[in-house]
């Protein structure tokens, strides 16, 4: 596995002599592509981060996770995983972090921590995804694109209750 990373280098490279082509001027044109793509991106990640600081500092996470509770108890929904379903559109980061307190908390083989895997490996940070791909393109319009991805996610929370449940004896 260490040496993965030179074969696929020594790969481009001896591709690139055999198709003849200038690997230095590709490089950098590749580079400096990726340049302008972050600077056209970047004010829409800040706005991003911004948001979602704000949104945790407001505490109507906490609140929307104190009304959502009792619902998801009564369904058999494990309660620690709320916050995770509820900020995982949001933030990659902050839903990691969570992911490590459910490990923590409830321990990894639990249920709950069963649940969280599956819900970490099945959701995508939707917003984050929007913001970025959507931004580089210069697409203002994503109303039917949020919809769509807001209700894969809420299909996923329950999907990964369901498979830890059915298929892995929670």
């Amino acid at each position: 596995m260490d040496l993965f990373m030179p074969i696929f280098i020594a790969t481009v490279v001896i591709f690139g002599f055999v198709k003849k082509v200038e690997l230095f001027d590709a490089f950098t044109a590749g580079a400096k592509d990726g340049i302008f793509t972050l600077l056209k991106i970047a004010p829409t990640l800040v706005g991003l981060i911004v948001a979602v600081n704000m949104l945790k500092a407001s505490g109507l996470t906490d609140m929307l996770v104190g009304l959502i509770t009792p619902i998801t108890d009564s369904l058999g929904f494990p309660s620690g995983i709320v916050p995770m379903v509820l900020l995982r559109p949001i933030s990659g980061g902050g839903s990691t972090a969570l992911l490590t307190g459910i490990y923590r908390d409830f321990g990894p083989d639990s249920f709950t921590g069963k649940v969280a895997s599956v819900l970490a490996g099945s959701t995508e940070t939707t917003f984050y995804a929007i913001a970025v791909y959507f931004g580089a393109v210069n697409i203002k319009k994503i109303r039917h694109t949020l919809i769509a991805a807001l209700s894969a996610d809420f299909t996923a929370a329950i999907m990964a209750v369901l498979t830890v449940r059915l298929l892995l004896n929670g």
